[in-house]
């Protein structure tokens, strides 16, 4: 038996709602949404034989286990590098995605909200306080950008994952991987990637190693800022700074490493003006 409730208006409902009063009185399944709205699982309204189609557990396991795979893969990746964000962080940020999209839904199923995205609309904020934790300013530079963005990836795909996507989620999954492991090499040879560095370089005498380290670092095509020689006791430092890649730090320390001679090179930031 139905019980009188209090509905809107019919200018509100029609404006709200594609279902109408010619539909309120159907059984759920007349519904026009993709479950029934509020206006029809509305307790006292919803008849007896309106059925809620729930994801079985079969497929909410598989879900999050394809999630957990996903994330596995890039957290491998980073373990390897020796990155803040490995395995199990990144693991465990799939699989809590692919959780969170999954509960928005079905709690909505189960209460009648005629959102199904309210829960999961809210992932995009609480990583963005996770990947915060993962950026610091270290001697002068920025660190953890290329990690707090793979997290970020990581929920989106597992998300993906969540919600029945699989092929997506492995094409993301696919492309995340491709510009952590190759694009890597890419700035590596177009020498993209460099980074402001401190030269400190400790010897006997500077009179011969000035004219050796102006050559190898114009080897190199490397231009010298801040070039200065300072004469501490017995022992002559020459101090300059420079924009390296990784391979050119090898490269310099290898050609520049000899008895007597010591090298330090750290991070510095650089000043403007």
């Amino acid at each position: 038996m139905l019980q009188d409730v209090r509905l809107p208006k019919s200018e509100d409902l029609a404006f709200q709602h594609p279902c109408s009063f010619r539909t309120l009185r159907l059984p759920a399944s007349a519904c026009q949404y993709s479950f029934p709205c509020k206006i029809h699982f509305s307790p006292g309204i919803l008849y007896s034989g309106a059925k809620i189609h729930m994801l079985p557990l079969s497929t909410i396991t598989y879900r999050l286990l394809w999630a957990a795979l996903l994330g596995s893969v890039i957290g491998i990746e980073r373990s390897v590098r020796k990155r803040p964000a490995g395995m199990r962080t990144s693991l465990c940020v799939c699989v809590g995605a692919a959780l969170f999209t999954i509960l928005s839904s079905e709690i909505a199923k189960a209460t009648g909200d005629a959102s199904t995205t309210r829960i999961a609309s809210n992932i995009v904020q609480g990583i963005g306080f996770l990947g915060a934790g993962v950026i610091l300013r270290e001697r002068g530079s920025v660190v953890g950008m290329t990690t707090a963005s793979a997290i970020f990836a990581e929920a989106a795909i597992g998300m993906g994952a969540g919600g029945g996507m699989y092929r997506v989620s492995a094409v993301a999954t696919a492309i995340v991987l491709s510009a952590l492991t190759g694009l890597i090499y890419l700035e590596n040879v177009l020498k993209l990637k460099c980074r402001y560095m401190l030269f400190r370089v400790t010897t006997d005498s500077a009179i011969d190693m000035v004219p050796e380290v102006h050559r190898i670092f114009k080897d190199q095509s490397i231009k010298l800022d801040n070039f200065q020689v300072n004469i501490t006791g017995a022992k002559h430092i020459i101090q300059f700074d420079a924009d390296v890649t990784q391979r050119q730090q090898g490269d310099v320390l290898a050609a520049m490493t000899r008895p007597g001679i010591s090298i330090e090179m750290l991070p510095v930031e650089r000043q403007s003006g």
